[in-house]
């Protein structure tokens, strides 16, 4: 059965954070930012004993880590230049620290993997007032041009290198090695529909797959994209972790896009769960992208302004977000016949 995880981009998780996250029925713990273990700024990867004296605190409290973050692969390393080749050997260590340490996923993040920006961002107002993440085409005057053949095929070059070194580290090691789609998935972006065929094409690896975000996917294409790729990539056992929100419009149809509360946007979110159980799909659901509620207090970030990113004990929204996701998966459970819960 699917389990519910929140995203955290610290390590310096309070009492009362690990409190209310098992109280509110969450399983596990995503990390979102690869500079927050300890050890990395310091020697440029996690420090074994740190990380596991973090997880024996996390399952103190019946939690349990499950997505972890590589060290970021700069515009240095994605250029060829001077410093490059540590940043790809500190990744490379990161791996290993992490599987030593018996956490199961991680993820690296690639510079310019969300570029050019083509989109406005602005400030939805929805249900009750209710504030949430706005892109539009039609809003930026003076738009970038979209990189050239040649300019995506240097980028791809330098991926593929990336990915040949890690690659077999996290095959020796048994780490699920993913990236997550472009956000914004604007034209030019390499992790696209596209992006992720071509990946597993090149890394035929059971290690290989990905973070699905089905906001960022429907943002691109809609329910009826989300709904292909999650037969597509679910029966090949590529689909390691779900990002989790709902979304109004996309930028073929409408041009522009909007994230919603989970039951007010364009998505059927049960059949999307139901999708996730046909193809077999057992990992985690990370409601993401929480929308502002009256009095709630979340944790911005000036790259999607206006959508609570990390979670935050404060937030009203994640409280409604993780209560949602459980009731549909009681609901689903209920439907096969099957035990869900503590």
């Amino acid at each position: 059965m699917m389990n519910i995880s929140v995203t955290v981009n610290t390590c310096e998780l309070t009492d009362l954070d690990l409190k209310q996250m098992s109280q509110l029925g969450i399983d596990y713990i995503d990390f979102g930012k690869g500079s927050s273990f300890p050890g990395v700024k310091e020697q440029g990867y996690p420090d074994l004993d740190q990380l596991l004296k973090l997880r024996r605190r996390v399952r103190s409290f019946g939690l349990e880590m499950n997505r972890v973050t590589l060290p970021d692969l700069t515009e240095r390393y994605m250029n060829n230049l001077p410093g490059s080749e540590k940043e790809l050997e500190n990744s490379a260590t990161a791996i290993k620290v992490f599987g030593e340490a018996g956490l199961p996923i991680v993820r690296q993040r690639f510079a310019g993997d969300t570029v050019p920006v083509l989109t406005s961002g602005y400030k939805a107002v929805q249900r009750g007032g209710a504030i949430a993440r706005g892109e539009s085409l039609g809003l930026m005057k003076n738009k970038p041009e979209i990189p050239g053949l040649g300019e995506r095929e240097r980028w791809w070059s330098r991926f593929t290198e990336a990915f040949r070194t890690l690659v077999p580290v996290a095959e020796d090691y048994d780490v699920k090695l993913t990236v997550h789609p472009s956000d914004t998935p604007n034209h030019g972006t390499p992790f696209g529909g596209l992006g992720f065929h071509r990946i597993i094409d090149a890394f035929p690896s059971k290690n290989v797959g990905f973070v699905y975000c089905i906001g960022t996917r429907a943002e691109e294409g809609g329910s009826s994209l989300v709904m292909d790729e999650i037969n597509h990539y679910g029966r090949k056992g590529k689909i390691y972790l779900v990002h989790l929100r709902n979304v109004r419009g996309s930028l073929p149809t409408a041009g522009a896009f909007e994230e919603a509360l989970l039951d007010d946007g364009d998505l059927n979110v049960f059949n999307i769960l139901l999708e996730l159980r046909k193809v077999g799909y057992k990992g985690c659901i990370n409601p993401d992208h929480i929308t502002q509620l009256e009095g709630d207090s979340v944790d911005l970030d000036q790259s999607w302004a206006h959508s609570g990113i990390s979670w935050k004990s404060s937030s009203i929204g994640w409280g409604y977000s993780i209560g949602y996701v459980r009731a549909l998966l009681a609901a689903l459970a209920e439907f096969e016949g099957i035990r869900y819960g503590h």
